[in-house]
């Protein structure tokens, strides 16, 4: 399939975000790589947001929305997007709004807020329990609709299943329109993007799955609801090695993503545990490896071209970080702009 697109082939301009992953790199690191990715021409970076990392040996748990604020102050152009956060459980989605509305401030107006339904790492260490997808789903259509009230200034009193305000309001407004990313990975969670957020994040390994699971049912959904269609960010995973045994070693923190049971899990040791069980080449094998900006480019290549996303995400580990973020702004970008 080829493009598919509201947008005329030629005139479509792409934006690259870096991925800023909290749950490998402490705070103080993740903006030095903001700065960088700036530097290098980065249009933007996703920052993740978790209260607890993939594994428990090789990791880091930053608080985003303060890594965020210093971010903000350190950087001058690039956007920066939650990664996502989820405004179901740890935070009241009228909280996560103000948290936005302050963001959006500090950033001069640069900040947008991606949401997700979450995992049970973030929730149940907090003795939250994490409900079935259908129960999220519809806490999420009551929190977008909140959260976008709040952001568009109302003085809001809602009466939901799940939440409530009474005359709540944000006396810190943002500067302008803080745009919603919703993370979608099937068509339900597009369906409800497309209907009341903005834009959708996510993940793209083969780009016709991406059009019949995430961007048909948006466009479906959108056409439903008399919206336009959302803005789409698409994600992918790659580990930047010479080889398998250099790439095991980048993934180091990454490696409980994959593993049996990630939604459920509370303790990032039953993760590292579960994914040191299973085959390594299983586990690299879910990952893009690439060797060099060549490779870069064709992994990445397929989301700009096929898929015609309006902003590209690297979630790229390495041994090296900096290193790679210069390459990437050196020897891919570039080419993938042109």
């Amino acid at each position: 399939m080829s493009v598919v697109s509201d947008r005329i082939k030629g005139t479509r301009v792409t934006d690259f975000y870096y991925f800023c992953g909290h749950e490998q790199w402490q705070p103080e690191t993740l903006v030095e790589h903001a700065v960088l990715a700036e530097e290098v021409g980065f249009d933007g970076v996703v920052v993740s947001e978790h209260f607890h990392p993939w594994v428990d040996d090789h990791s880091a748990a930053g608080y985003a929305f303060s890594t965020i604020g210093a971010m903000a102050q350190a950087t001058d152009r690039i956007r920066i997007t939650t990664g996502v956060t989820t405004p179901l459980f740890r935070h009241h989605p009228a909280v996560v709004a103000q948290a936005a509305a302050t963001l959006d401030r500090l950033s001069n107006g640069r900040f947008d807020l991606g949401v997700g339904t979450g995992e049970n790492i973030n929730e149940g260490p907090l003795g939250y329990r994490f409900p079935k997808y259908a129960e999220r789903a519809s806490r999420m259509r009551e929190a977008l609709q909140i959260m976008r009230r709040l952001l568009d200034g109302e003085k809001l009193t809602f009466e939901g299943e799940y939440y409530q305000t009474d005359r709540a309001k944000l006396y810190s407004p943002p500067i302008g329109e803080v745009p919603i990313w919703m993370a979608a990975g099937g068509p339900k969670s597009s369906a409800l993007a497309a209907e009341l957020a903005q834009g959708i994040i996510t993940s793209v390994k083969v780009p016709a799955e991406t059009f019949e699971k995430v961007i048909e049912p948006a466009r479906t959904a959108a056409t439903k609801a008399g919206r336009p269609m959302p803005r789409i960010l698409g994600t992918r995973w790659s580990l930047h090695a010479a080889d398998e045994g250099e790439a095991w070693k980048c993934l180091k923190s990454w490696r409980g993503l994959r593993a049996p049971g990630r939604l459920d899990a509370i303790d990032p040791q039953t993760l590292r545990e579960r994914a040191d069980e299973l085959p390594r080449d299983e586990v690299l094998g879910r990952y893009s490896l690439v060797a060099d900006a060549n490779d870069v480019v064709e992994t990445y290549r397929p989301l700009v071209d096929e898929v015609a996303v309006d902003a590209v995400t690297f979630q790229i580990a390495s041994l090296d970080q900096p290193a790679t973020i210069r390459m990437l702004g050196t020897e891919v970008l570039p080419r993938l702009r042109g």
